[in-house]
């Protein structure tokens, strides 16, 4: 009888103290690891300071933007210094290769016509070209104003190749093709003839044969007087 009333006791005494270890077991915390902990420290403060990093770049980006605009006007205003010491450069060089006033007074030539025999022609100098005055016949005028212009290769009248009295004409002697210097009162036109490749000139100095391809050419020149010309301008202004 006592063994089994002692028996029962140490049966309730177990179970009791399984029942104790097993709440003891449920209701005890966990242990946090170290991760856990480190967010469960953060707080609102520190969130709201790690959200101002983005206002740092952007005030790095508003340096570089006033770095670039810098340097840009840095470079524009080294162009633009550098175009106006070109100009302050370039320009007295470029007027300097130019010819002077008195160089281009002696550059001018004034003859008198007055002593040029009708029929005959002068060779002169002017400018290091050969220049060829001619006293016209009235049957040179005639036979050079009655040549139809169409038929010319260089189609010119004789009355815009003189300038004042139609018996005066005033050519630079040398032919359109290679630069040689024609013969006066020759070839098939009484006008001038190149021997050096054939071209005839007329009375009129108009390209009529070979292989010439323009007319011998007209210099600037005008009437000082009756019986002078000045070559080397179209009027005295």
């Amino acid at each position: 009888m006592l063994s089994r009333v002692f028996g029962t006791a140490k049966s309730a005494l177990s179970k009791s103290s399984s029942a104790s270890s097993c709440t003891k077991r449920v209701t005890a915390p966990k242990k946090l690891n170290k991760l856990t902990k480190r967010y469960a420290h953060y707080n609102l403060g520190e969130i709201q300071e790690v959200a101002k990093f983005p206002s740092v770049y952007s005030e790095h980006s508003s340096s570089a933007e006033s770095g670039k605009a810098f340097g840009y006007f840095v470079m524009g205003s080294s162009a633009a210094g550098l175009a106006v010491t070109g100009k302050n450069l370039v320009v007295p060089f470029l007027s300097s290769l130019g010819a002077a006033s008195d160089v281009m007074a002696m550059a001018n030539i004034e003859l008198d016509i007055s002593a040029i025999p009708e029929g005959e022609a002068i060779t002169v100098k002017w400018r290091g070209k050969p220049l060829f005055i001619r006293h016209r016949t009235a049957a040179e005028i005639e036979a050079a104003r009655a040549v139809p212009v169409s038929s010319l290769i260089d189609p010119e009248t004789d009355e815009q190749r003189v300038r004042g009295p139609s018996n005066i004409l005033v050519l630079i002697g040398i032919c359109t093709h290679l630069g040689c210097v024609p013969l006066n009162g020759q070839g098939n036109y009484n006008g001038w003839f190149c021997p050096c490749h054939g071209s005839h000139y007329d009375t009129s100095g108009r390209i009529r044969a070979g292989p010439a391809p323009r007319n011998l050419e007209v210099p600037p020149y005008f009437y000082m007087d009756d019986t002078h010309i000045l070559v080397g301008a179209n009027s005295a202004a």
